[in-house]
């Protein structure tokens, strides 16, 4: 009971020890001022002898408060350090000395603290999302599979075929959200599959499903290619960036078309509305505007922000919507 009350005492008064010292340095230095002032007054000195010690003590004041300050500051590179190699060891309370000051030592045992439950749910977060993923897209493949085989039965009807249509749709909807939610629930999954690839095939490739999900639908899909350029990233993240544009615009189109353009450094998805043979009820034409709080740019502009591609929307005269993603660093194609 001594020894804990001995220990709690011994806490408790070097607690604050740091302010102390720094508060002791700098009464001694006004001392000094004060003695070397008073020299000069009664004129004990000469002015510049004055103005010397003066200029001694202020150094030494300064270089006592640096030393004084010297833990502060080792611990502040340490933890600047961590975003490329966090060491979390270097902050445990058995690596501290006992001679470190209490505030200090109170500052690092938090830190550690906290930085331990951070790699814990990072830990947790990268399992999590790799179960996930082979979880989610394990009954995506055999969907997709058992689709393709029930597609060469014969007999089927038109009913059927229809049925088989919005499974496949819906199933590459599915898949395409997964992808984009497993990307953005990952806090370092920036450079996974980073590789050149060139834009313009890998936009080509997402259109030819998107024309296999508007079949029956009366949406034109068009591709202007003006320039070609190639890319230096993730080419999983721009293609599911790119699908949600392209699914958000045909869904603000009943009838008409999108229209995607390949500018330098720049992809432009714009679609037209075209107005519908017949009035809706009441007379009044349907308007179609765009859907600025849609779920699919949501996901776009969080993935725009993630891998710092700018995404721009605008709204142009005749019921155009168009989006706008810059690339800040492209090459040749």
């Amino acid at each position: 009971m001594n020894s804990r009350g001995s220990s709690q005492a011994q806490d408790a008064f070097r607690s604050g020890a740091f302010q102390r010292r720094i508060a002791l340095i700098f009464v001694l230095q006004l001392i000094a001022v004060g003695i070397s002032v008073m020299m000069g007054t009664y004129d004990m000195a000469p002015v510049w002898a004055v103005l010397a010690l003066i200029v001694i003590t202020t150094m030494l004041a300064w270089l006592a408060a640096r030393r004084q300050w010297r833990p502060v500051s080792a611990l502040a590179r340490l933890v600047n350090g961590w975003d490329q190699h966090p060491d979390l060891e270097a902050l445990s309370p058995q690596r501290l000395s006992r001679h470190t000051d209490a505030d200090v030592a109170s500052l690092a045992r938090g830190l550690h603290g906290f930085a331990t439950r951070i790699a814990g749910y990072t830990e947790r977060e990268r399992n999590f999302t790799r179960d996930a993923s082979h979880e989610l897209r394990s009954p995506l493949t055999v969907i997709k599979m058992s689709v393709d085989m029930l597609a060469e039965e014969e007999g089927l009807t038109d009913f059927g075929e229809r049925s088989l249509q919005r499974i496949r749709r819906s199933t590459r909807e599915m898949e395409a959200l997964v992808e984009a939610l497993l990307i953005l629930a990952r806090e370092s999954d920036n450079g996974v599959d980073e590789e050149v690839f060139v834009v313009n095939d890998a936009v080509r490739h997402e259109l030819d499903f998107a024309r296999d999900m508007l079949v029956g639908r009366p949406i034109e899909l068009q591709l202007e290619e003006p320039s070609r350029f190639a890319l230096r990233g993730s080419p999983r993240v721009f293609a599911v960036l790119f699908w949600q544009l392209i699914r958000n615009a045909c869904q603000q189109t009943e009838r008409g078309r999108v229209v995607v353009t390949v500018m330098p450094g720049m992809v432009v998805v714009a679609n037209q509305s075209e107005p519908l043979a017949e009035p809706a009820s009441g007379g009044k034409m349907p308007l179609y505007g765009a859907d600025r709080h849609g779920f699919e740019l949501a996901i776009a502009q969080r993935i725009s922000d993630r891998f710092e591609w700018p995404l721009e929307l605008k709204t142009r005269p005749g019921s155009q919507n168009v989006a706008s993603i810059r690339f800040p660093h492209t090459q040749a194609a």
